[in-house]
């Protein structure tokens, strides 16, 4: 059994309805045991359903449907955990 912990501090920003959405949309997608915390979301499932590689993609697609892809980035965080991030966006002047 396969767990791994999703960091989204930066994303609770955006208010609690898109963080429901993503646990939701991940429960879905990969038909595992989702828990949602404080400042993490928990993904607890079999090895094949729950890779690091396999989750990062389906973040990263939410983002994409979301339109936060130009706001937020996935980053591999320890062992088992992966972080989202919100971009730094340079100001032009």
């Amino acid at each position: 059994m396969a767990e791994i912990k999703i960091d989204i501090s930066e994303l609770k920003s955006e208010g609690s309805d898109i963080i429901k959405e993503l646990a939701e949309y991940l429960k879905e997608k990969t038909t595992a045991e989702v828990a949602t915390g404080a400042d993490s979301i928990t993904v607890k499932g079999e090895k094949e359903s729950v890779s690091k590689k396999y989750l990062r993609v389906f973040l990263k697609k939410f983002l994409h449907k979301k339109e936060l892809k130009d706001y937020y980035r996935v980053i591999g965080g320890e062992e088992n955990s992966l972080i989202v991030k919100e971009k730094k966006i340079s100001e032009e002047e």
